[in-house]
């Protein structure tokens, strides 16, 4: 039998038009994965096992009648902040425990429009404001290159459940980087979408200004149809001329597979290339994003007993209230209007997704996490994680690339001359 769970999404398809197997063979597939694997990986928060069936049955009959959609039969699973009709919806939160979304978000609903099977909802960082995953509420998400390890954050369950072959494809959210870190530490790629795009209604709120609804998939032509169905009237964006990179110093901060798989994704590029110098450096961009995302939160919040909040959210939302909020509009303004201006209409910028690979989940959070993928969201810029291979331990590495407004789909074409692939983990191929 053919493992359905190892393919992307157009291969899928094509085994449907061939009638190699149908959409009920691969949800029943699917869902034995996920009662196999998830104990372990706790990526998943709810199944909706009966509305699967259901959509699988209607899905089947489509592709035999000849009306099968764009994503027709093609299972999907959304992180856990995102409206799922009949589901909790959490977003991580014990204070929210009980709440069911009476309706599905808009990104969601467009999934289902498409012919999407929808799973269930993905665990994820409390609130979204973190990179770990590591769920006081819903557990810890492992890896699934190595339990031991951080999948990454907010939308860790998100980036686990793809490259575990749990979906073929995921929804996260990306605030400061929460869909592209996932899917750097679990080999998989991750977009964040031009601001705006894709609509938000049924999203718990991080923050109104830098969140953005991205996929997660095994291919870059798997991430090309999910953002046809969430973003139609994206135009096809101009073929990037320009290459930028950071400074020398941010990249030999990186751990040095990282830093190897930054200059072959460079050299093969093959753009003409010049350094970013931006006026405030990627700590204090990134430190001041987070003051702004943790005020909005803290606002979003508002009266929610303290005691029904992690000691860690706590304690992250008392920090950013005592920060100078002043200071940080002003070091997001600058960090804006210097990377619009550098990429302008023809630019790219191309930087490690992370300067870490997937840590223990023992190991202190880096506090440099976000440092490159924080930039994107900060001027509202399309941004792409490419998996570039392994550590000598076996973990992914990922280089991204950040492109000009509504340049999503320029990013998609530019990457196919570094994509060597995704990076199949143990727990799919077993």
């Amino acid at each position: 039998m053919t493992d359905w769970h190892r393919i992307d999404s157009a291969a899928l398809r094509a085994a449907y038009a061939a009638g190699r197997t149908d959409p009920q063979a691969v949800l029943a597939n699917h869902l034995a994965r996920i009662e196999r694997i998830d104990p372990a990986l706790r990526s998943f928060v709810a199944l909706h096992r009966a509305g699967a069936l259901t959509a699988a049955a209607e899905s089947a009959a489509r592709w035999r009648n000849g009306t099968a959609r764009a994503l027709e039969g093609v299972p999907v699973a959304v992180k856990v902040n995102l409206a799922v009709a009949g589901l909790e919806w959490n977003a991580g939160m014990g204070a929210r425990r009980g709440i069911l979304a009476d309706r599905d978000a808009a990104a969601v609903a467009l999934l289902r429009d498409a012919g999407a099977i929808v799973l269930g909802t993905l665990n994820m960082h409390e609130a979204a404001l973190g990179a770990t995953s590591d769920n006081p509420f819903f557990g810890r998400v492992a890896n699934p290159h190595a339990p031991d390890r951080t999948p990454g954050g907010s939308s860790g369950g998100s980036g686990a459940a793809v490259a575990a072959g749990l979906c073929t494809a995921a929804l996260g959210t990306d605030t400061m980087g929460s869909v592209r870190i996932p899917a750097a530490y679990a080999g998989i790629y991750g977009l964040k979408p031009s601001n705006g795009e894709v609509p938000e209604d049924g999203l718990v709120p991080l923050s109104r200004a830098l969140d953005t609804i991205g996929p997660l998939a095994r291919s870059i032509r798997d991430l090309a149809v999910v953002l046809d169905v969430l973003a139609p009237a994206l135009g096809q964006g101009e073929n990037p001329a320009r290459l930028l990179v950071p400074e020398a110093a941010l990249i030999d901060a990186c751990e040095p597979a990282i830093a190897i798989a930054h200059a072959r994704a460079r050299t093969a590029l093959g753009l003409p290339a010049e350094t970013l110098v931006l006026p405030d450096g990627p700590a204090s961009v990134q430190a001041a994003g987070f003051v702004r995302v943790a005020r909005e939160l803290a606002a979003y919040l508002g009266d929610t007993p303290r005691d029904r909040l992690s000691p860690e959210l706590r304690f992250l939302l008392d920090h950013a209230a005592r920060a100078d909020a002043e200071r940080s509009a002003a070091v997001l303004a600058r960090t804006r209007a210097a990377l619009l201006a550098a990429i302008g209409e023809d630019g790219v910028l191309l930087t490690p997704a992370t300067p870490q690979v997937a840590f223990a989940h023992t190991n202190r959070p880096p506090a440099n996490q976000a440092m490159f993928t924080a930039l994107a969201n900060v001027a509202d810029l399309p941004a792409l994680v490419v998996p570039a291979g392994t550590d000598a331990d076996g973990m992914p590495v990922a280089v991204q690339l950040i492109g000009a407004p509504g340049a999503d789909r320029a990013l998609l074409r530019l990457a196919r001359r570094i994509d060597i692939g995704f990076v199949p983990s143990p727990i799919l191929l077993s």
